[in-house]
């Protein structure tokens, strides 16, 4: 199994809000999917998929705040 983290996004940022994912959980997806779009005080961001698989779990819902390093969600 394979972690989506939510990554560095600029000097300063702590946090970000998930706006919207791309797909849910069951659903099978490539290596460079879009898989959700974050948006901070700053930008919104768009990330993509290191692993190809299924989604497995969604942790952090859309209009929920996660921070820098916390698991977004879990590809298998």
């Amino acid at each position: 199994m394979h972690q989506v983290i939510l990554p560095e996004l600029g000097e300063g940022i702590e946090k970000a809000m998930v706006a919207f994912w791309h797909c849910k959980v069951g659903d099978t997806i490539g290596k460079d999917s879009d898989l959700v779009e974050l948006v901070t005080d700053k930008a919104s961001f768009n990330v993509t998929s290191d692993f190809a698989g299924v989604v497995k779990e969604i942790l952090v819902g859309e209009g929920e705040e996660a921070k820098i390093g916390q698991v977004l969600a879990v590809i298998d």
